[in-house]
């Protein structure tokens, strides 16, 4: 844009206003590199940080997930060994068998679940794989006989020729739980799960953001000896192979550029995989890893932008510096402060438009408008990070209310009741009141998937469901921990309360029709909580399931109570 400027005739003595306006140009330039060096500097280092925070985020996510899961499946095989009417006819009685079938059904990484006797001969196991077979020198055996025992990863051996190969076309790869089977006070065998290392990768890759592919964000696990024991696209053995250890980063930091193997440096964050209970601490390290070209590209146009613009408007200064012809050094030394005190970080520092000659006033302003649209990038971009922070913790929550709710009846699953019983037994023996629970199975449940397909067994579950939510108060809590098994927690409630609210509930399923397969009914469990402190949900799970079995054993349709 060109602007008509009126331009005083030369003074006499010309050569002193040449030199005034060659410093005072010189100066401006200086002034507008410094101001756009040290904005875009501040930029890149804002950026640059919440590329390694979310970087972290994702490091951090993954490893919560992991060690969630691992607590999980050792709290699972330690109540199906501990459960006393589960063992009651032996090691392979047909109630082990279903039960075994039952987990494996909910937890389809469970490649081989199977129960050993003291002597480590294989008694019972799913797909009957190794039965009869000696596991007595397995690892899972004998720290199984002392207690509950979560394995490191380790290659499949007994069972690399009966198990396919792995998703990923790597050989497949296990985590063993294992706990000792307990009956009237004796141990009696080892209940081991062999869980399929592809759990890792589907946690993995549900928790990798969507623009992950295109920045190239990659995530590992790495044990407690340092080595990788996943790696993405299947890479797990060439990583090993090409000698990659656990990246050091500096002392007391979690994210940093770090060199890789491969010779390349990266954005590296890590966290360690929290142990949720003794059995479980593996000591694994989760590793995101993303190019440092990519992790700060967005950084360095920024940055770039930001020089640019100081450029230019420092060139735009210099050409009117050239004009200025009096009171310069007065404006000059204003213009030099009230920059020193933008780079200080002062508060409510600027650049004051100039009023003492219009040249000068061009130049104050430029450099005016300059730093405000300097500092309206930087809150662009943080306004940009926070929605993208915002959008990956929306992202989280989604995740974290689908890993406590069921998909098909939308009640809790068994990981969302954990925290509600946990704070039931808690409030109840803080106010003295009563607290019930109830446990309910849909009988012959088999014989309806078997007879009108999986479909109508869905509609069965959904239509049980919508009748605990019904009849349930509001208070109560109603959950499906696998199956065709659901849980409904009842505070404020006594024994006998809680029995007439199971017949209750039996009446009304009873009463209701499905199109296709008719009536059908249930059997339900009943237990209260004790007063004594050592009582807990364990223990009264544990009493409302054996008075389920004892409803089915005496012939299902009905309510069991055991106080």
């Amino acid at each position: 844009m060109c602007a008509n400027v009126n331009i005083p005739a030369r003074p006499r003595r010309a050569s002193l206003r040449t030199q005034i306006a060659v410093v005072f140009g010189l100066l401006v330039i200086v002034l507008g590199l410094l101001l756009s060096t040290l904005l875009s500097d501040m930029l890149r280092q804002h950026l640059q940080k919440q590329a390694g925070v979310s970087l972290e985020l994702a490091a951090r996510n993954a490893a919560k997930m992991l060690a969630n899961g691992l607590q999980d499946r050792s709290r699972e095989v330690q109540v199906l060994s501990q459960s006393t009417p589960l063992w009651a006819h032996g090691l392979q009685s047909p109630m082990v068998h279903q039960a075994m079938a039952r987990s494996q059904a909910i937890h389809p990484h469970s490649l081989w679940i199977g129960v050993a006797d003291l002597d480590g001969v294989v008694r019972a196991a799913t797909g009957d794989m190794l039965l009869g077979q000696s596991v007595k020198e397995r690892p899972w055996f004998s720290q199984g006989l002392r207690g509950v025992h979560v394995g490191d990863v380790h290659p499949a051996k007994l069972l690399a020729k009966l198990l396919p190969p792995s998703a990923s076309g790597e050989p497949q790869r296990f985590v063993d739980f294992s706990a000792p089977i307990v009956r009237d006070g004796q141990t009696v065998g080892v209940l081991a799960i062999h869980g399929s290392w592809d759990w890792t990768r589907e946690v993995i890759e549900s928790l990798l953001p969507p623009w992950a592919a295109e920045r190239q964000l990659q995530l590992f696990i790495f044990d407690s000896q340092g080595q990788v024991i996943y790696a993405p696209q299947g890479q797990t053995e060439a990583y090993r192979a090409s000698g990659q250890r656990l990246p050091g980063l500096p002392s007391g930091t979690s994210v940093g550029a770090v060199a890789w193997q491969d010779g390349q440096s990266y954005l590296t964050a890590q966290a360690h995989v929290s142990a949720q209970g003794p059995a479980s601490s593996l000591g694994w390290y989760v590793v995101a890893r993303e190019p440092l070209a990519l992790a700060f590209a967005e950084a360095r146009r920024a940055q770039g932008i930001a020089i640019g613009v100081g450029l230019a408007v420092a060139l735009l200064g210099a050409a009117i510096a050239w004009l200025a012809a009096r009171r310069i050094s007065m404006d000059l030394y204003a213009l030099a402060k009230a920059a020193h005190e933008i780079g200080a970080g002062t508060a409510g520092a600027s650049i004051v438009p100039s009023h003492s000659s219009r040249e000068v006033q061009i130049l104050s302003s430029a450099l005016d408008r300059m730093t405000r649209r300097l500092l309206a990038h930087s809150h662009e971009m943080e306004e940009t990070v926070r929605q993208r922070t915002q959008e990956l913790q929306r992202a989280n929550q989604a995740l974290e209310m689908q890993a406590r709710s069921d998909p098909l009846t939308g009640l809790l699953n068994r990981r969302g009741l954990e925290g509600q019983f946990d704070f039931a037994i808690a409030l109840a023996r803080r106010s003295g009141r009563p607290l019930s629970l109830l446990t309910v199975d849909v009988d012959h449940f088999k014989r309806v998937n078997d007879t009108h397909g999986h479909g109508a067994g869905d509609q069965v579950l959904q239509g049980l469901a919508r009748t605990l939510q019904q009849r349930l108060r509001r208070s109560d809590v109603a959950a499906r921990i696998g199956g065709e098994e659901f849980v409904a927690l009842l505070p404020d409630t006594g024994l006998k309360e809680a029995q007439a609210t199971a017949d209750a509930l039996r009446l009304a399923v009873a009463a209701q029709e499905y199109p296709q397969v008719g009536h059908i009914t249930i059997s339900l469990g009943v237990s209260a909580l004790r007063g004594g402190d050592e009582d807990g949900a364990s223990a009264l799970l544990q009493r409302a399931d054996a008075a389920l079995y004892q409803a089915k054993g005496e012939g299902r349709n009905r309510v069991c109570v055991q106080a």
